[in-house]
């Protein structure tokens, strides 16, 4: 049953947490799109630690031509603030949106600033709707754009940007991690340890939140439902596996918080 439930895990992951080119490299952007450098990097703060790092190497690379940093405080806010004090003590996180979290971590840890910080969204849809703000208020047009995302958001963040965007405009996803779940002495475990990683609770939590997030339905975000995101097929497997991992875990489909919804 573990086994199965690893599986199903693993599904969910791989669904969620898309990564269009093996790598944020010159040579896979060349090789898939064509393009040597993005017009636009975007990691968002709803991430664990190692978004900086991945933010931190894109920029060292030249990557993309502007970099941004979105994130105000949400459902995964606090976690983070007391992870990178814990982690970094240096950094004052008390109060912090996540936009200066990770700002403040990449000048500490690799004397780099973003270009620009949103620091207002409470949630993926405002994620998206501020960024897009913020770029037009700096005529900061693009054909192309990373978004780095919370492997667990990173599906529902394409999916909303696509929402606004004209179907030309090149959306690359890079999750910030891939994870593996398997089972070790009888327990889910992750395959390789992943710096700032959410608990395996947690993990759970947040992929299985997103399957009815991600449905074109009248409870969904999609364009039958909510409205919030561009329609998302949703593969049977997928499917599958989130009708599996709701028999084992019914009580941990995240709901909306309303403290962080959208502002009428």
């Amino acid at each position: 049953m573990k086994k199965y439930i690893a599986e199903c895990i693993n599904i969910l992951g791989d669904f969620c947490g898309k990564r269009d080119v093996p790598a944020l490299t010159s040579e896979d952007l060349r090789k898939k799109y064509g393009i040597d450098q993005a017009d636009v990097m975007v990691l968002f703060g709803g991430s664990i630690l190692c978004g900086g790092d991945i933010l931190a190497h894109a920029m060292k690379k030249g990557i993309a031509k502007k970099y941004i940093i979105a994130g105000g405080a949400g459902h995964t806010t606090e976690t983070l603030r007391l992870k990178m004090h814990e982690e970094f003590p240096d950094i004052e996180t008390a109060g912090l949106p996540e936009a200066k979290i990770f700002e403040a971590y990449i000048e500490h840890r690799y004397g780099l600033k973003a270009d620009f910080l949103e620091c207002n969204s409470t949630n993926c849809g405002n994620n998206i709707t501020y960024l897009l703000e913020l770029l037009k208020e700096n005529n900061i047009s693009f054909n192309s754009i990373i978004l780095a995302q919370d492997a667990s958001m990173q599906h529902r963040m394409e999916a909303g940007l696509r929402k606004y965007v004209a179907e030309d405009v090149i959306i690359i996803n890079y999750a910030i991690y891939r994870a593996r779940v398997i089972i070790r002495d009888s327990e889910l475990v992750f395959e390789e340890e992943i710096w700032g990683m959410w608990d395996m609770d947690r993990y759970i939590t947040l992929l299985m939140g997103e399957i009815p997030r991600l449905s074109d339905n009248a409870d969904g975000y999609g364009p039958k439902g909510k409205g919030f995101i561009a329609h998302v097929e949703i593969l049977k497997e997928v499917e599958n596996a989130f009708e599996g991992l709701k028999k084992e875990y019914a009580d941990m489909v995240r709901t909306a918080d309303p403290l962080y919804a959208s502002a009428k």
